[in-house]
């Protein structure tokens, strides 16, 4: 089973030498004493709860799964995540990035993400409770009156209630238009909620006293489609300690995260209440899902991580055969496989993909914070832009790669990989669904390409790749950097004429963009990751001398290899967008089978 290591040096080299969180910080009103001597203080505290506590959880948990009893309806997770959670809660971190005025510590979302990371990475099944509870927080935060905040947040923030969000249901999943749970109104201000919810993350669980469901329903007389939608705040108990009619009718049995209790949710007439206006509930819920989208790009870069941790350490131990090049261990039998150019290319693809994902979400939740808290409403517009149009490449473009991350570290391990108590095919069972839930991966590209650079006439688009031009304008001839600036500046200019060129093919037929918007993302995503490893390498070459050298080496080494081996995709994804929707819609329904 892989041992997992908090990179805690990566963390200090994309925070502090990278986006430089203290010359941005502690500047922003309400984050002066996010110094850098707390965010070390809180990042060794986390890893040391994710390496003793959660890790060693992780395994036994995916064997055993959550227990659901008929009966009682009741579900019971895992032997240790009660305690876990309970530690979790002690420590203070379900607190960390939530308002003082409702306890909270008041910390940056730069310091809350890579925290999510090294959950993800020790137990993703685990970290799913405390994040959808995150998420229920951040809604009734943005969207709730002030007695629904001082109702529930209080206790989302100490961590003593946990929420959920309750959206699809059995005939519909992206689709949110066709559901058909209902919500009638009592008289006096509540809701009677009827209908069945599926595939509810944390639906039901004993680490809790409270479960806070935030559900998606109709009022009588709704308009049609999604512009017929509200959200409702359901609690599983009421504030007088009595129980909502509102159960868990079964656990899903699922390929992954088995340990995280994805429940099936009958709503029998549950008490609940109106969370922002009538029929404006999909736009309160994308508060929400949009953390969760960031949250499960997160899950993809963890996993990601934990892959690569495990296939290294099999890696150098592993004797086969011997290199090509002449025996390096003659002392022994066989060489290490690290010493083979293809167990070389899956370790530095995993490491390549994951160091950028880190970089990327350092810089969301950078963005995140500025768009929260910075004086000057520009800067937080600008903020706000990026991030709206790089969430979906987060979401999707990290869990593709951090499933091909998963895939490669299993290989690494050949046969032993494939088998359970090595732990590395759990990664690649846990990491799959990361692709599919909060919007399928093909959902995000289409919101990616329709409306976050189409709908705008690509205004957001052009704020990013200007900030990319500035970069490689300012290191035109550093030979240091040449490798990565011509190759961006011709992406930047293929993406111009691409993304012009489906926006007019569009205009005559809607299935052009879709037909490119799966490879567009990866388009962006490589545009995205190629720009932070120009800066990361700009950053290493200049630290180089002084102290920490091999570090900083392997970050050049490996920027290369992203630039050699894994950017050259763009080529292929750009005569795929070029090759058109005909190719896709030309066989007709009826011939796809004979």
């Amino acid at each position: 089973m892989p041992t997992y290591k908090a990179p805690l040096r990566d963390f200090d080299f994309v925070l502090n030498e990278l986006i430089k969180v203290q010359d941005i910080i502690p500047a922003l009103p309400g984050y002066e004493e996010a110094t850098q001597d707390i965010f070390t203080s809180y990042l060794e505290a986390a890893a040391q709860f994710c390496e003793s506590e959660l890790a060693p959880l992780n395994r036994q948990a995916d064997e055993e799964g959550c227990q659901f009893d008929p009966s009682t309806k009741a579900v019971t997770t895992p032997p240790g995540f009660k305690e876990a959670y309970k530690q979790y809660c002690e420590l203070g971190f379900p607190a960390l990035d939530c308002d003082p005025a409702y306890g909270g510590q008041g910390m940056p979302k730069s310091l809350a993400f890579p925290i999510m990371e090294m959950q993800c990475s020790s137990n993703v099944a685990w970290s799913m409770y405390p994040g959808l509870s995150h998420g229920a927080y951040a809604a009734i935060h943005a969207h709730g009156t002030a007695e629904q905040k001082a109702t529930y947040l209080p206790r989302l923030v100490d961590g003593s209630w946990t929420g959920t969000m309750c959206l699809t249901e059995p005939h519909c999943g992206t689709d949110l238009g066709l559901l058909k749970t209902r919500a009638e109104p009592n008289g006096d201000g509540s809701y009677s909620i009827t209908g069945t919810k599926i595939f509810i993350s944390a639906g039901e669980h004993d680490l809790s006293d409270n479960i806070i469901h935030l559900v998606l329903a109709r009022l009588p007389d709704a308009p049609k489609d999604v512009k017929g939608i509200s959200l409702f705040i359901v609690p599983k108990y009421h504030a007088d300690g009595s129980r909502n009619p509102v159960a868990c009718g079964s656990l899903e049995h699922k390929m992954g995260i088995k340990a995280n209790a994805t429940a099936v949710i009958n709503l029998d007439g549950a008490k609940g209440y109106l969370i922002g206006e009538a029929n404006k509930g999909l736009s309160c819920m994308f508060t929400m899902m949009n953390a969760a989208r960031l949250g499960c790009g997160m899950q993809g870069l963890g996993i990601g991580e934990a892959s690569f941790q495990g296939a290294l350490a099999y890696a150098r131990e592993r004797l086969q055969m011997r290199a090509l090049t002449g025996a390096k261990c003659p002392d022994k039998a066989a060489d290490p496989i690290i010493v083979h150019p293809d167990v070389r290319r899956m370790l530095l693809t995993q490491k390549a993909y994951t160091e950028a994902g880190r970089a990327l979400t350092a810089l969301l939740a950078l963005q995140l914070d500025i768009e929260d808290k910075h004086p000057d409403a520009a800067a937080r517009q600008d903020a706000a832009d990026l991030v709206a149009l790089l969430t979906p490449v987060a979401k999707a473009f990290m869990t593709d790669n951090g499933y091909e991350a998963a895939n490669m570290g299993m290989q690494v391990f050949g046969g032993h990989g494939f088998i359970r108590e090595w732990g590395m095919e759990q990664l690649v069972r846990d990491c799959r669904i990361s692709q599919i839930y909060e919007g399928t991966n093909g959902i995000q590209a289409i919101d990616l390409l329709g409306r976050k650079v189409l709908l705008d006439q690509g205004q957001k688009l052009r704020k990013f790749t200007k900030q990319i031009h500035q970069f490689c304008q300012a290191n035109e001839g550093n030979d240091k950097l040449a490798e990565y600036i011509a190759p961006l500046s011709k992406l930047m200019k293929d993406v111009g004429e691409i993304t012009m060129g489906i926006g007019m093919a569009s205009l005559q037929n809607k299935d052009e963009a879709g037909a490119a918007a799966s490879d567009y993302l990866r388009l962006i995503g490589h545009l995205s990751y190629a720009w932070l490893w120009a800066r990361m390498a700009e950053v290493a070459h200049a630290r180089l001398g002084q102290g920490d050298d091999a570090f900083y080496q392997a970050k050049i080494a490996t920027g290369r290899f992203y630039m050699a081996k894994l950017f050259p995709e763009v080529h292929t994804l750009l005569a795929r967008i070029k090759g058109g929707a005909a190719p896709l819609m030309a066989l007709d329904e009826e011939h796809f089978a004979f």
